[in-house]
């Protein structure tokens, strides 16, 4: 039993020396999951650059075309957090292209992982907090536009508050949002997700796993979704540099294992996006962030897949 793996190239683009995301991670990323064999048929699924009518579907389009055209005005590069240079929007685009080809083949796996995505801070009207595009947000409207689901659930476990999925959703029915978080993390205005879990500095692994445990399977119930996307941010880590929280590396995998095993018991397709996490150490942080391809690999030998064609897979 495989799980599909979703990788690009591109996810990687240039930034300044001692820039505080660490754009490297991706790369070594991808290069642990090769090491380690995770690749089920030996290869990664290579998604396509998503194109504007994907990106508008979830953005204002004045926005999605500034980026396209590298033309984003100099206070909302500041809310991002870099420039956005033809590299840094072509990444932008694949990293979303990837989110969407990791729906489609969760539809048919029954889980499948991204090797980025996650950009949860960018809204409906611009990019903020190291996010251009919100790529959760845009494979939902593409799954929904296709018609292959109606519902959607996305749970947010990055240690910041999913203020941009929230913001782009907080008028639909279709899709609910749960986020758990830390209460006095960025971003400092959060935006009310359907659900949302405020922890305090320093919660540690009970507190964080009971507090999960208690609401996972009432929201699931609640939410009634077609599809799952699980933003496994690693920021809550105890040692991550932008975290507030005091997960351990076993904590985070408990963390991991909790949300796959109670989605996929339920029936429900699982597409995991890798989310945050911040360090010097990129391999430390790659392999703290391989725990959801590792979580949901465990998981897949041990639940049935899902056989479900769509005809809407599409790779570069």
């Amino acid at each position: 039993m495989s799980v599909p793996i979703v990788h690009h190239p591109a996810y990687c683009a240039s930034l300044p020396a001692n820039h505080r995301f660490p754009m490297d991670k991706f790369r070594a990323v991808a290069a642990l999951i090769e090491a380690e064999g995770l690749l089920g048929e030996g290869r990664f699924y290579k998604p396509r650059a998503a194109p504007f009518d994907w990106v508008a579907l979830a953005h204002d389009p004045v926005y999605v075309d500034q980026v396209f055209s590298t033309n984003v005005p100099k206070a909302v590069a500041r809310e991002i957090g870099f420039d956005i240079r033809p590299d840094i929007a072509a990444r932008a685009r694949y990293a979303t292209g990837g989110t969407v080809l990791t729906g489609y083949l969760a539809l048919e796996h029954g889980i499948a992982c991204n090797t980025a995505g996650g950009s949860h801070h960018a809204r409906w009207k611009q990019g903020a907090g190291f996010c251009v595009f919100n790529d959760v947000a845009v494979a939902i409207r593409v799954m929904q536009a296709d018609g292959v689901i109606s519902r959607a659930l996305v749970i947010d476990l990055d240690v910041h508050q999913g203020d941009g999925t929230a913001d782009i959703f907080r008028h639909c029915d279709s899709v609910v949002t749960f986020s758990m978080h830390a209460r006095k993390n960025y971003p400092v205005r959060k935006v009310p997700s359907n659900h949302d879990i405020e922890l305090p500095d320093g919660a540690s692994d009970n507190s964080y796993l009971a507090h999960l445990a208690a609401r996972t399977t009432e929201v699931l119930k609640r939410a009634r979704p077609d599809i799952v996307f699980y933003n496994a941010g690693v920021d809550p880590y105890k040692e991550d540099r932008l975290g507030r929280l005091a997960l351990s590396r076993a904590g985070l995998l408990q963390r991991d294992e909790l949300v796959i095993q109670t989605v996929r018991q339920a029936g429900i397709p699982l597409a995991g996006v890798l989310g945050g996490g911040y360090s010097e150490d990129i391999d430390e942080l790659a392999d703290r962030h391989v725990t959801l391809h590792r979580a949901a690999l465990a998981c897949a030998k041990n639940q049935p897949t899902v056989q479900r064609t769509t005809g809407h897979v599409q790779t570069g």
